[in-house]
């Protein structure tokens, strides 16, 4: 829980442990865990450009998740480590740079720091009748979100915990698993666990093989491969992780296992060439903001070129847990059609997606919320400079209930997969959006399910 304020205002944050960085990483609510340098307070990632001597540090254009400095830049590139890896990857026929990015362009979108910005440009009449619009919206369009808690006897081994020691085991995210898969197997996207072979394969599996989108370590597929006895199986991660179910899935000798390092945005599904042929489920438990659509568009394309029978492959179902809606962006979003004909433009649309995070925490910076998060030096500056009708904005937010707030975000988090919803009812599936673990589980329990038809 964050501090209470002291005269309105946060406390500042704590003062890192001793010999750590000093830097404030607002989004994890932490210093940098980075030792800091002899002669300052902060790590050679994060030394101010005052103190460093030198000269401005710049993204790295092979990867951007680390900085160099400007004048070393063309110098760097040309060794640096990924270089290689980045090469490796472009080089894969399942490679295709940007191909589910929708409409708009790969890279990076609109930042929550210039949706906030936006919505604070909103005179106080136009910031309450954008509310009312999104009241009205949810009454007349949204899709009625059902109770879908589901854990069928066939995850018994995971829910008694009698797994591999070795595995990481929740209870939390076992429960969640679980009943991911049990409202897959209730749509009918598995069938009921059971002991009988047919022609040598486990007749509870109702697809050749699982995709997983957004992997992590890989533990929903793991608990599809223990209950329901999937063979082929794809993990789908642009990250890194130690801890990963691969270990434990390697040692089964009937499961064949492909783990592709690469972002959502730039896989070409045709182009895995074991994955041909094959009848597959798509399944994803943490796909944030844009990375649903992204996986949407991925499993029903429109530009594969498909002229080679033996290229295809079939989509059987998906069932993807949406989270973290306040990264959606309107270049990525797959029915930009549903919100345009309810006159949600796209500037709208991005604050929508701002209010979501009230469902999850209060929105992060007001006295009654949930949790408090403190402001950081930068944001309370950013604050003392704000205009009137900004501090207008301010003020109506911070006057809205907790409760109220948090009501809001959930109607933007309906609209928002409700348009999903939509988009794959026009591609032919049968689909369903439901709620399938309790809040007090976690906040984040919107599951879209959907199957094929023919």
């Amino acid at each position: 829980m964050g501090r209470a304020p002291v005269n309105g205002k946060r406390s500042p944050p704590p003062p890192p442990p001793p010999g750590r960085c000093h830097f404030w990483l607002p989004n994890k609510r932490r210093h940098c865990a980075n030792s800091s340098l002899p002669s300052s307070q902060y790590c050679g990632n994060h030394l101010p450009e005052s103190a460093s001597g030198a000269g401005r540090r710049v993204p790295c254009p092979v990867d951007p998740s680390h900085t160099v400095l400007e004048e070393n830049l063309e110098a760097h590139v040309g060794k640096c480590p990924l270089k290689k890896q980045v090469a490796a990857l472009t080089a894969q026929p399942y490679y295709s740079r940007g191909i589910n990015s929708g409409a708009g362009e790969p890279g990076c979108g609109v930042t929550s720091a210039e949706k906030r910005a936006a919505v604070y440009r909103l005179t106080e009449e136009e910031f309450r009748s954008l509310l009312g619009k999104i009241r009205s919206v949810h009454a007349a369009a949204s899709a009625a979100i059902r109770e879908s808690y589901l854990i069928t006897g066939a995850c018994d081994k995971w829910m008694s915990g009698q797994v591999d020691r070795m595995v990481p085991y929740q209870e939390k995210h076992v429960v969640q698993q679980a009943s991911i898969v049990g409202n897959m197997e209730t749509f009918g996207l598995l069938r009921k666990g059971s002991d009988e072979v047919v022609d040598g394969k486990n007749a509870a599996v109702s697809a050749q093989a699982v995709v997983e989108f957004g992997a992590g370590r890989g533990y929903l597929t793991q608990v599809l491969v223990d209950c329901y006895g999937i063979t082929n199986v794809f993990l789908v991660e642009r990250r890194s992780y130690k801890l990963k179910a691969d270990r434990s899935l390697r040692q089964n000798e009937d499961v064949t296992l492909e783990r592709l390092r690469i972002d959502i945005e730039d896989l070409k599904l045709h182009g895995i060439e074991a994955l041909r042929g094959l009848q597959y489920l798509a399944i994803g438990k943490h796909l944030c903001g844009p990375a649903t659509d992204m996986t949407m568009m991925c499993c029903l394309p429109e530009r594969y070129d498909q002229t080679e029978e033996n290229s295809k492959h079939s989509l059987q179902g998906l069932a993807l847990a949406t989270c973290c809606h306040h990264l959606c962006q309107w270049k990525h979003y797959t029915n930009k059609s549903f919100l345009l004909g309810l006159g949600i433009t796209e500037e709208e649309f991005h604050a929508m997606t701002w209010f979501s995070s009230w469902a999850v925490d209060g929105d992060h910076s007001y006295p009654d919320s949930p949790v408090e998060v403190e402001d950081t030096s930068s944001e309370v500056r950013e604050l003392e400079k704000l205009d009137q009708d900004t501090i207008g904005i301010e003020r109506i937010i911070r006057s809205i209930p907790a409760g109220e707030r948090a009501s809001l975000g959930s109607m933007c988090k309906d609209i928002i997969d409700t348009g999903r919803l939509l988009w794959l009812g026009q591609k032919g599936l049968v689909a369903d959006l439901v709620s399938y673990v309790p809040s007090k589980i976690s906040p984040e329990n919107r599951l879209l399910i959907a199957k094929c038809t023919s």
